[in-house]
């Protein structure tokens, strides 16, 4: 277990910025997108029986709640040093987690509720929800919202399915669903018939709260969310894969599990059924200072998160050949998305192919401190943008509180 000194030196000695493992997270009833520059080779590296990789998780304090044979770790970033010893970013948080977010965030917050990854698969997944916190508490865990970037560099191609089912058409009856969740055992269970699917476009934005349905499409997203990994399914059959009944009632009280008017009772059914929805959750990123104003400087940033007071995150573009110093008033984490340069004293590049268990230069988190102090940012190519996805955990007071 690192202590409080040790924590302390190595974040002198990086100048508040710390340098992260890759986090790779594989699940069983999703098939890999395979465009998370994880070598083809690795996809299955846990094992067929545990699913392939189709997450990478990025700053992350939480476990992944895999079922059994999950290891105790997974899920959880590292922390590595210059000289190849690591220690878990949790360690670091529960240690000295005011030296990482600050004493004011640590105190309310007490700890780093945020979890953010890139999510990849081939096709569609299960119509699905994520408790709120008045239920999730009931199984010890904590509710979570979410959001979804489409970063145009990670997004190749579209994949089988680039759409996403996301609520339930107006008028749409608890009996409807009822209906859905008694016809488990026969295949299809027809959620979907129930919902509206929406095509996804690169470079936009989508806000899920909890309780709302939703069966992320197949572009590669980025999700800043909170750090829970409670789910309901809802869709018994996807693409011709069934999903078990286990995973409708994973964080239900066991005496719920056949319970049907309990489970429909866990979906915030006005927002489910709000004739407004695309127009109330999608998002449209927003210049943090008009992109004119910038561009001289070197740069361009917006906000591709936010509206909530549960994250937010920005990407950030330094131009060719141009070095520049940012802001922020909160800690956060750091993935590349395209170029090479360096990040404070830290040399930074994206990666084309990465094999599982292989460092790599493109993940960062930076402390509160450096945050406010200011953090440089060296693009080293002549040609080539340097893409930042930054991601911020509660209580970002620059964060825009409005949607638009």
């Amino acid at each position: 277990m690192i202590d409080r000194s040790q924590i302390q030196d190595v974040i002198n000695r990086g100048g508040g910025i710390l340098r992260l493992e890759p986090c790779w997270v594989p699940r069983s009833f999703m098939h890999p997108g395979r465009r998370l520059r994880l070598h083809p080779d690795d996809l299955y590296a846990y094992g067929a029986h545990r699913g392939g990789i189709n997450e990478r998780w990025f700053s992350s304090t939480t476990n992944a709640d895999n079922g059994p044979g999950t290891p105790a770790d997974e899920g959880l970033s590292y922390v590595r040093l210059s000289n190849g010893q690591r220690f878990l970013l949790r360690e670091a948080v529960d240690g000295a987690g005011d030296l990482l977010l600050g004493r004011e965030t640590m105190e309310r917050e007490k700890g780093w509720n945020l979890l953010c990854k890139f999510f990849d698969n081939m096709g569609p997944i299960p119509h699905h929800m994520h408790q709120a916190d008045e239920h999730a508490k009931k199984v010890g865990r904590r509710g979570k919202p979410e959001a979804y970037y489409f970063p145009p560099q990670y997004n190749p191609t579209d994949n089988n399915y680039p759409y996403t089912f996301m609520g339930l058409e107006p008028g749409t009856t608890k009996a409807d669903v009822r209906r859905c969740l008694e016809n488990w055992n026969r295949g299809d269970n027809g959620i979907t018939y129930l919902s509206r699917a929406y095509r996804l476009e690169r470079g936009t934005a989508w806000q899920i709260d909890p309780g709302i349905l939703h069966a992320p499409g197949s572009l590669l997203t980025y999700e800043p969310q909170v750090n829970s990994d409670v789910f309901a399914m809802f869709q018994s059959e996807v693409e011709g894969r069934i999903t078990p009944w286990e995973l409708l009632v994973k964080d239900v009280p066991a005496e719920k599990h056949q319970d049907l008017d309990y489970i429909i009772g866990m979906l915030d059914w006005d927002a489910n059924v709000n004739p407004r929805f695309g127009e109330s959750n999608r998002y449209w990123p927003t210049p943090v200072k008009p992109f004119g104003q910038t561009e001289p400087e070197g740069y361009r940033e917006q906000w591709v998160t936010y509206g909530t007071a549960w994250y937010s995150a920005k990407e950030l573009t330094v131009l060719p050949k141009r070095t520049v110093t940012i802001r922020d008033a909160a800690a956060y984490g750091v993935i590349l998305t395209q170029g090479h340069g360096a990040v404070g004293a830290l040399p930074v590049s994206t990666p084309a192919m990465i094999r599982f268990g292989q460092m790599t230069d493109d993940e960062l988190f930076v402390t509160a401190d450096a945050a406010a102090a200011g953090v440089r940012i060296e693009n080293r190519s002549e040609t080539d943008p340097l893409v930042l996805l930054k991601h911020f955990g509660p209580g970002n007071p620059e964060s825009p509180r409005r949607r638009s």
